[in-house]
């Protein structure tokens, strides 16, 4: 397996630091607001790699944060007079109300940055013994950024050439920096602010120790990868790496992986341009595993353009997929239970090829595009081959093939089917009784609802069949 290290620029073969196991960090929401379908991307196409790794065998620890201590936080709470913890709360239950619905599985651990203070007061003291720190007159605390010689080593950008900025929160007196390209790591308290007490003032953290103390206590000192979205390279992962390189004296991740950017119809997504997309606006359209589907349709290192279009193919090609295992599901009650023929074992050798497609495609760096192709081929290979003459250890071989590979990217194929086939079967058997009973009105109505939704009704000798257009 080889992925693509942002530190290196070049794709490296995995080799975890013990055998067997994986620990993985990737840089949470900050809960302020419901997530947005940016969010969603790292969400999503992480979750997916872990699913991968587990899936050959690795066991994974798998860190992911919530920032629920930030200037967005308490401005909210205070436009709506209450404690930035209710602001930080609502908003992380809602953000697990929709990574359920994209399928993103629960993380190893999910910290909050409120609940690691007492770590990362301990890191800034060991970061002021090391020479990396400097306390200024009113308690603010900066990091020493030129007492790192590699930094700049993950952006690949000259120290010489860079302004701080960025996503760094700037305080009062920023005039007491002994170099511009210093960065916070604590911040005297504000009128109208949460704080805690520290060893040089009341206070709260700046925003990027919080990552290095939350890896450092759940994963180790040394991690296997660290991820997140690129527009984390710089500032936020670079000053990571500053932090924890410099007080921990060691390497703090082997492998860095970041998503490309999301836009919207070819433009940023902004709340100006009136292009903002929450998952929850998504979700009133459309299943958020279309969503999902739609994340897995481009490499993850790649732009990624949204649009209603898009989407629309998205729902037809997860759709096909569905109705595919639906089928299968459908023949396999009705065939004869033995064992697989010749002939059936021999096409089922060519129905693997795809699985060897599918782990070649996620070997190379997580290529989930690829992937769904080969997916996709094995739906065709199924469509083409499993019929009413096949037996039934043939149809859920080729069945669970394309499930298994569809669990692997997150998708419930099978469980969407099977929800929407119990439906269709209560439909079907409503318009039996209602036919029976002379209530030809009803039945004419089912038979349209069902017609509506894609489902086409066959009467045979042997009963009512169904399938979707």
């Amino acid at each position: 397996m080889k992925v693509f290290n942002t530190l290196s620029r070049q794709k490296e073969e995995f080799v975890p630091l013990q055998e067997g196991k994986v620990s993985m960090y990737v840089c949470g929401p900050t809960v302020y607001n419901l997530i947005h379908i940016g969010n969603a991307r790292p969400m999503i196409v992480f979750d997916t790699a872990r699913r991968y790794m587990e899936h050959k065998g690795y066991a994974v620890n798998y860190v992911s944060n919530f920032t629920d201590v930030d200037d967005k936080i308490i401005k909210k709470a205070n436009e709506e007079g209450v404690d930035p913890s209710v602001i930080s709360e609502r908003y992380i239950a809602e953000c697990r109300k929709d990574m359920k619905a994209l399928n993103v599985k629960e993380a190893t651990t999910h910290p909050k940055a409120t609940e690691e203070i007492d770590g990362m007061i301990e890191m800034i003291q060991t970061l002021i013994d090391k020479g990396h720190a400097y306390v200024a007159e009113d308690g603010t605390v900066y990091y020493k950024t030129r007492s790192f010689k590699e930094y700049g080593k993950l952006s690949h950008k000259n120290l010489d050439d860079l302004r701080s900025g960025g996503r760094a929160l700037l305080v009062s007196g920023e005039d007491q920096k002994q170099d511009p390209l210093d960065f916070v790591l604590w911040k005297p308290k504000k009128e109208g602010e949460p704080y805690w007490e520290s060893p040089w003032c009341e206070g709260r953290p700046g925003w990027h120790i919080e990552c290095s103390v939350m890896s450092k206590k759940y994963l180790g000192e040394e991690i296997d990868i660290h991820a997140g979205g690129e527009d984390l390279i710089f500032p936020h992962h670079e000053n990571e790496i500053a932090q924890s390189e410099a007080a921990n004296g060691k390497e703090f991740a082997k492998y860095w992986l970041h998503n490309g950017f999301l836009n919207i119809d070819n433009k940023k997504m902004s709340k100006s341009a009136g292009n903002f997309f929450t998952v929850r606006d998504i979700s009133e359209k459309y299943d958020l595993q279309v969503l999902r589907f739609f994340m897995l349709s481009a490499h993850y290192r790649s732009p990624l353009n949204f649009s209603a279009d898009l989407m629309e193919a998205a729902k037809n090609g997860l759709d096909r997929i569905v109705t595919s295992v639906s089928n299968l599901n459908f023949l396999m009650e009705k065939a004869a239970d033995v064992p697989m023929t010749g002939e059936e074992q021999q096409l089922f050798k060519e129905a693997e090829m795809y699985i060897t497609k599918f782990d070649e495609a996620m070997d190379d760096d997580f290529n989930t595009a690829d992937a769904v192709s080969a997916i996709f081929e094995l739906v065709k290979f199924a469509n083409t081959n499993v019929n009413e003459r096949s037996g039934k250890a043939f149809i859920q071989a080729v069945k669970e093939e394309i499930v298994m590979l569809s669990d692997i990217c997150g998708l419930i194929v099978e469980k969407k089917a099977e929800i929407l086939d119990r439906q269709i079967e209560a439909l079907i058997q409503e318009r039996q009784e209602a036919r029976k009973a002379k209530n030809f009105a009803r039945a004419d109505e089912i038979r349209d609802t069902l017609a509506a939704q894609g489902i086409i009704l066959e009467d045979t000798r042997e009963g009512v069949k169904w399938k979707r257009a």
